[in-house]
């Protein structure tokens, strides 16, 4: 958090008032010398919500990769809030500790594998840990973790009923779709339901936007909401896809208490 400081400038970096004798620290300049904010601008700066307030209409946006959510790229104020990908693209500080941990479970995996490939172990130990909720399964199958979407306000519209599958994802682990009006998809939920989602894709700009649309039931029976966790696995035998939900509320892992 930005401390407070006296300074010598007359007025705030970004609304330059200068009526105000005490400024906050902000973020570092490129001449080495800390912005200075007055206690409004200090505030927006420090809750992370500066560029969308103050830089809205500027160029630099591109949209996380893991989550969608727009990433302001090039601006001094949030270069500590996304990593550059080495395949292109960005994804935001939230989404990159989520795949972290993603990465650690599918490591446990491994580890807990046995003859056939099966981890219970390692299922019981994610739902105590961290309320993560499984898909049932028989002895004989095995859940693999294929990737998570955070769920943003537009995804957990119920009035929308859809949820952007990020481009990455939809072309890895979904079934190929050559027109926008895509396919049928019967997936799984964590109490062996079965629901029929529509995958396709928006044509947009010469790329594509991936959506699973015909959601509106499941946000509503699930109580989804936006900060919630959607995690897609394929189920083996069968190819099947599954997906299991985490809430806002569930308890957190011990090293993610304090973020």
């Amino acid at each position: 958090m930005a401390s407070s400081s006296s300074s010598s400038k007359s007025s705030c970096f970004q609304c330059h008032d200068s009526t105000v004798n005490c400024f906050r620290n902000g973020w570092r300049l490129r001449n080495g010398a800390r912005a200075h904010l007055c206690y409004r601008c200090a505030c927006v700066y420090e809750d992370g919500r500066f560029c969308e307030t103050f830089h809205s209409n500027d160029d630099g946006w591109r949209d996380c990769e893991s989550c969608g959510k727009l990433v302001h790229c090039g601006c001094v104020v949030s270069f500590n809030q996304y990593f550059l990908l080495d395949f292109g693209g960005v994804i935001c500080m939230e989404c990159s500790k989520k795949n972290l941990i993603l990465a650690r479970n599918r490591r446990y995996a491994r580890e807990f594998q046995t003859d056939p490939v099966d981890f219970p172990d390692l299922a019981k130990k994610v739902q105590s840990d961290s309320d993560i909720q499984c898909i049932p399964r028989t002895n004989k199958s095995v859940l693999s973790p294929l990737f998570e979407k955070l769920l943003t306000a537009s995804d957990a519209d119920i009035r929308t009923g859809r949820i952007v599958i990020p481009k990455k994802y939809a072309e890895t682990f979904f079934p190929e779709i050559s027109e926008p009006k895509g396919l049928m998809m019967n997936i799984l939920d964590i109490e062996n339901k079965e629901w029929k989602f529509a995958f396709r894709y928006w044509p947009n700009c010469g790329s594509r936007t991936y959506v699973l649309e015909g959601i509106r039931e499941f946000l509503a029976v699930k109580k989804l909401q936006a900060g919630d966790t959607v995690t897609f696995y394929r189920v083996e035998p069968g190819g099947n896809m599954a997906i299991g939900i985490r809430k806002t509320s569930a308890v957190k892992l011990p090293h993610q208490a304090s973020t």
